[in-house]
């Protein structure tokens, strides 16, 4: 069969590497993919908004199967664009992708089902919350309540810093801002929970714990994402029960009650107080560096479960991962997430030797005559599998450093908490 794949990231490139394998594939086709996913299938330059463009290429080239990997066109609709075709489309509707698409659509869901999640204030103008700065306390979080590439998530420890971020998101930085989210900030540790759905049945889709700040000791600006560990520390089956009956649950029943029936992969972020989860945020898409990270430990075929989602016959299938550790880390550009430079030729990539436990997910990247140019903030995805998180993190510092990109960055203490303790 033909398969498309909608995106251009370490994600999107992860994920054809894996459907790569199924014996089901014939042809790959990527929209608009980047240099790694151009070796394992055809790069396709459609815009991926443009539904109509994406629909006729599919149809012609008899693709039967498309999975979406960013988050944008499943918030603007394109698996429901897709019902009416004969192509089946991997991924949430509409409605079930205002979990991410609308923060405040998610908090009032967790206020109804009585989901545990911070407190939070939602604020329609800048005056009102600015006002509402003077009766609370610091630090909290302030948030944009639409798509911001991970970017929309302020930590603020003082009035002064929550101000800046509240003229950010009224001015337009994450475009047009009708409210603004504050909430209180928890202290815990984050966990990533992943689960597939069918829109009927659920299973687990293993656990990570990302790193979003952009500097060392978890520090500097938010991104979207500097590197992840899997599984997560913190997971157990107890916390298990309690994210599942507290908060997956009850979401899929309130979408149910909402008319959509949830299909896809989703992603619970979210903070572990004293053993108890309480949720952050959801992504109703693989997350981006997780899915690098968590891919390589899967055992069962992945287009079969992505089928069986499909097809609604995901209680029939055993999920199997291999009982490994994984580590990844992003090579960024030197400038990231702010201003840096694009299409600076990465000379030595093609030279590293991996051995089967090891992988390199192409992001910010394109191809020009053979030759591999970064083409983004994040560019490289580097993941090892091994029986320890030290060894993967040496093992990838041993890739890096062979690699010798003198335009990039990175962080050195990805997973500290599972290997400095």
């Amino acid at each position: 069969m033909n398969i498309g794949i909608i995106g251009s990231g370490g994600r999107e490139h992860a994920i054809c590497q894996s459907i790569k394998k199924s014996p089901k594939v014939k042809k790959i086709y990527c929209f608009p993919g980047n240099a790694g996913t151009s070796e394992l299938a055809e790069n396709i330059d459609i815009d991926i908004s443009n539904f109509n463009k994406i629909k006729e290429f599919s149809i012609f080239n008899k693709i039967s199967l498309i999975i979406v990997g960013p988050e944008k066109p499943l918030v603007d609709g394109i698996v429901d664009f897709f019902k009416d075709s004969e192509i089946n489309i991997f991924g949430p509707d509409k409605i079930s992708s205002q979990l991410e698409g609308s923060k405040i659509f998610t908090k009032k869901i967790c206020e109804t089902y009585k989901i545990p999640t911070a407190k939070f204030g939602i604020f329609k103008n800048y005056t009102e919350a600015i006002t509402f700065l003077d009766k609370t306390q610091f630090p909290l979080v302030v948030k944009a309540d639409g798509l911001a590439s991970g970017k929309g998530v302020y930590i603020c420890e003082n009035k002064d810093k929550a101000n800046i971020a509240i003229q950010e998101i009224f001015n337009g930085k994450f475009g047009i801002a009708k409210n603004v989210l504050i909430e209180e900030f928890l202290v815990g540790e984050e966990m990533s929970y992943f689960v597939i759905s069918d829109g009927k049945e659920i299973q687990n889709f293993e656990t990570a714990q990302d790193h979003k700040r952009v500097l060392e000791g978890d520090k500097g600006d938010n991104t979207g994402g500097m590197g992840a560990y899997s599984p997560s520390r913190l997971i157990n089956k107890d916390l298990e029960e309690k994210i599942l009956n507290k908060i997956i649950k009850p979401t899929i029943k309130a979408l149910k009650e909402m008319g959509s029936n949830y299909k896809g992969f989703l992603y619970a972020g979210l903070m572990i107080v004293n053993r108890e989860p309480f949720l952050i945020e959801y992504n109703v898409r693989m997350g981006d560096p997780e899915c690098q990270t968590i891919l390589p430990k899967l055992k069962t075929d992945l287009l079969e479960i992505i089928e069986a989602c499909c097809n609604k016959k995901l209680k029939n299938l055993n999920v199997e991962w291999y009982d490994q550790k994984s580590l990844c880390v992003v090579l960024c550009s030197k400038g990231y997430p702010d201003k840096y430079s694009k299409n600076i030729l990465i000379k030595n990539i093609t030279k590293l030797n991996l051995d089967k436990s090891d992988f390199i997910y192409h992001a910010g990247t394109k191809k020009i005559k053979d030759k591999i140019y970064s083409n983004g903030g994040r560019v490289i995805n580097f993941v090892s599998l091994s029986s320890n998180f030290k060894e993967c993190r040496n093992n990838i510092f041993n890739h890096i450093n062979k690699l010798n990109w003198k335009n990039g960055f990175f962080r050195k203490d990805i997973g500290h908490r599972v290997i400095d303790e």
